[in-house]
């Protein structure tokens, strides 16, 4: 297999477009899985894929191959100069990102990962295995190495590491859901983790039915991330200036609207600890918040929400040139802050009656204009009665805004690292804080398990 910055040189070489982008990652992932409270697999594997962008004019054609055959090269630059070719222009065009020289680590090979990786998770699996209750789960580690050159002269690099772990745990009739992100599974305490699903299960001994209806309720640091994630992905400039998201407002967007009276701050940050993420423009693909023509672009630390206010939207350039704002790169990251810094325990501590979500699943847009989405609760909601969890409850349909929600929240706990349930497979670095709403709309009593 060619090394990738070989085959970035090689593609560029080739290339006879008046512009190119080469784009290289090179794929390392381990695994294992446990189901009955007993490993059943585990796997390690590689791949490539990689990218050519062609630029004709204003026109841009991009052809992606997993190939690692060196011969399959000049075949890959060549179609992606006939897409330009066929192509209209691009409504994203610009000139390419230049650069000079590469950095100290373009010729590094790619980062390697292994089943190593799980050798102490393994280790206190095997403990939880030997308890009351049975568990199911996956744990998964990623290491994508991205190689970006282009001709004009720009040359980055950057190594994402991923780790996700999922456990399900099962008593009796109730189950019981946690999920901890990690880049590298040194940080990793699943025992802890194993403690509070079985503290969860313990509370499910005792079940009680709800009717559908508006319920004072706490959600968890991971359905608040999915929530918010579902916001960040809707702060998109150009929709907004258009008219026709629920960013939009009479004459222009809702920059400088205050969401909400706390001081709250939604941000995406390549450089947060433990969450980092590439701090460049790496993609195949143009949309209204992202543009090829943008590969390489320096992305920083972006405050979708500042002091509970709405303070940016995403623009690649051309649109920011366009409509005269500031260029805003989403990121592969989401930090929610500004709480009280109490925790979830402290908030149960001080309800008197509502309700205790787990996690969302299933959430699904049902209206744009407003941003309204449907989903369902699952694997434990409970009911809070004078300070302590008093019983497991069915679980629910629910109708909600993110938006909304930031407009009605009355109380937000301590940022944690967390991971999503409903986006995990997309988006799993978020460190989020738990978040108390007066009237959560519960729309209807849901059969999910």
């Amino acid at each position: 297999m060619i090394p990738a910055q070989e085959l970035v040189e090689l593609a560029l070489a080739q290339s006879e477009s008046d512009g190119c982008v080469v784009l290289v990652t090179d794929a390392s992932e381990a695994s294992l899985r446990w189901a009955n409270s007993t490993m059943t697999t585990n796997g390690v594997s590689t791949s490539r894929e990689w990218a050519v962008v062609s630029v004709v004019g204003t026109s841009v054609g991009v052809v992606s191959s997993s190939s690692v055959d060196g011969a399959d090269l000049v075949e890959v630059v060549r179609a992606s100069e006939l897409a330009a070719r066929a192509s209209g222009p691009a409504r994203d065009a610009a000139a390419l990102v230049t650069g000079s020289g590469a950095p100290a680590d373009w010729g590094t090979p790619a980062a390697k990962t292994g089943i190593d990786v799980f050798d102490r998770l393994t280790t206190e699996l095997a403990a939880g295995f030997r308890g009351q209750d049975v568990l199911y789960g996956f744990a998964e580690h990623r290491l994508h190495t991205t190689w970006l050159g282009s001709s004009t002269g720009l040359r980055r690099r950057f190594t994402q590491p991923t780790g996700t772990i999922e456990v399900n745990a099962k008593r009796g009739g109730s189950s019981a859901w946690g999920g901890l992100s990690t880049p590298d599974f040194g940080d990793v305490q699943l025992a802890g983790l194993l403690d509070d699903l079985s503290t969860r299960l313990g509370w499910g001994q005792r079940r009680v039915d709800l009717p559908a209806g508006r319920y004072e309720t706490l959600l968890p640091p991971s359905a608040v991330a999915d929530l918010m994630i579902y916001l960040a992905w809707s702060m998109e400039g150009r929709g907004a200036q258009e008219g026709h998201t629920a960013l939009s407002r009479a004459g222009g967007t809702r920059i400088g609207e205050r969401l909400s009276q706390l001081p709250l701050t939604l941000a995406c940050d390549p450089s947060a600890p433990g969450l980092e993420y590439a701090p460049f423009v790496a993609t195949t693909h143009s949309d209204d918040t992202v543009s090829v023509f943008d590969n390489g672009l320096d992305a920083g630390r972006v405050e979708w929400v500042r002091d509970g206010t709405v303070n940016a939207l995403a623009y690649p350039r051309s649109a920011a040139a366009e409509f005269g704002v500031p260029v805003a790169v989403p990121g592969d990251n989401l930090v929610l802050t500004g709480g009280s810094g109490v925790s979830l325990a402290d908030m149960i501590a001080s309800t008197e009656r509502g309700l205790l979500l787990t996690c969302l699943w299933y959430i699904r847009e049902v209206d744009p204009a407003t941003l309204l989405v449907t989903g369902l609760t699952r694997d434990g909601v409970y009911l809070v009665e004078d300070g302590k969890v008093a019983a497991e409850v069915n679980n629910f349909r629910f109708n909600e805004s993110p938006l909304d929600l930031l407009r009605r929240v009355t109380e937000v706990g301590a940022t944690e690292r967390t991971l999503p349930r409903e986006w995990k497979d997309w988006f799993s670095r978020t460190s989020v804080a738990p978040m108390r709403i007066p009237d959560f709309h519960m729309s209807s009593v849901s059969n999910a398990s």
